[in-house]
């Protein structure tokens, strides 16, 4: 184990936990919401509003800023950490999903992928290699092992899928050489409990400082994904944290975290911003609706989120109407608030011992507003 990065398990109730993951940028106390930096920012929001919202790290993405403005540029203006101005702890993904759903595929080897750029067309391969100097020069504190994440109902190629998985993660630890920098696993395998259990097992035996689970929320069921986080997370190590990746609506954070989960992911705070819709723990608002034309009140009684502690959903609506960046950038505000804030409610209740209560109480909610999430 890297000793800059080890994992206080400091309190469980059920499967739930509530630990502390140190790192060279600062600790992280779990469970916890990490907010999309894509392109080395979160969408219309500044380091400081990020840092007033209690974000404790941010993920940005390793495919999109290869492309562009390049690893190396980045390395030589001193990492992602220096080049974003954030001093809290990064997380960089490994490009593999967005190789595979992105970029034109050209060929899939055990060697890596070559694909052409979304952005111009120009031609790369990405191994795990490759990856791993990739973010070895943009310098985040948590990096990925570059995976392959297929359809999630074929199973031979789910098969076939998590065996190259499995080699690039050997490849991934063999190729790494920072010190200052924790390399999580991924376990991949669709919706087959057999295929995710042998990932699992084979992943953890890599002895990674940290272990991810891929390839969920990519259009199963909601159903099917909660089998999955059923089994996956009893055969991953206790003393390690656990990361669902790119899975963060209120709903799946509270789920996910009575499965053993301490990490979570997701555009779609900023996204849902984007599209006008405000997010509550127990469903959606679509501020553009007519009711709220003169509606005095905040976006969710007593959120003291910036937005709502001094705007109401009359101006907020008007905004958005009026295509004014501050709606959206508003809205984003108060989405990430409620992320981040119930993940903090939920370590809460863990180190209180009082999680089964509020899971029972949570989903009672969810049920009464009719929201699936």
């Amino acid at each position: 184990m890297i000793e800059h990065f080890t994992f206080e398990l400091q309190a469980e109730d059920g499967k739930s936990r509530a630990g502390i993951f140190h790192t060279p940028h600062g600790p992280i106390n779990t469970p916890v919401f990490a907010p999309v930096g894509t392109q080395a920012a979160v969408k219309g929001l500044t380091p400081d509003q990020l840092i007033a919202l209690d974000t404790q790290m941010l993920l940005a993405n390793t495919y999109h800023l290869y492309l562009r403005p390049g690893d190396q540029l980045i390395a030589d203006l001193g990492g992602l950490h220096n080049f974003m101005h954030w001093q809290k702890p990064i997380l960089t993904d490994s490009g593999g999903v967005q190789v595979f759903s992105l970029g034109e595929i050209n060929k899939i080897t055990n060697k890596g992928v070559t694909f052409q750029s979304h952005i111009d067309g120009s031609y790369h391969t990405l191994t795990p290699e490759k990856s791993i100097q990739i973010q070895e020069n943009l310098g985040a504190d948590i990096i990925m092992c570059f995976d392959e994440c297929p359809n999630p109902y074929d199973r031979t190629y789910n098969e076939a899928a998590m065996d190259r998985t499995h080699q690039w993660a050997y490849r991934c630890k063999e190729a790494k050489r920072r010190q200052d920098q924790a390399l999580f696993g991924i376990v991949q395998g669709g919706i087959f409990p057999d295929l995710r259990i042998q990932s699992a097992q084979y992943i953890a035996g890599l002895d990674f400082p940290g272990n991810a689970i891929g390839g969920l929320s990519v259009g199963e069921k909601k159903t099917e994904m909660l089998e999955i986080l059923d089994i996956v997370p009893d055969y991953l190590p206790v003393d390690k944290p656990r990361y669902l990746m790119g899975v963060g609506t209120p709903l799946d954070i509270v789920q996910g975290v009575a499965r053993g989960i301490d990490i979570f992911d997701c555009v779609n705070p900023t996204r849902l911003a984007r599209h006008k819709t405000a997010i509550t723990r127990f469903g959606r608002l679509n501020i553009t609706k007519k009711i709220y034309e003169k509606d005095p009140g905040p976006l969710v009684e007593n959120c003291k989120c910036y937005a709502c502690q001094n705007y109401s959903r009359a101006y907020i609506r008007h905004l958005v109407r009026a295509n004014e960046l501050l709606g959206p950038i508003l809205l984003s505000i108060h989405n990430l608030h409620v992320l981040i804030d119930l993940s903090a409610t939920l370590r809460s209740v863990i180190i209180e011992g009082s999680f089964q209560a509020f899971l029972k109480d949570f989903l009672s909610k969810t049920k009464e507003n009719g929201e699936s999430q």
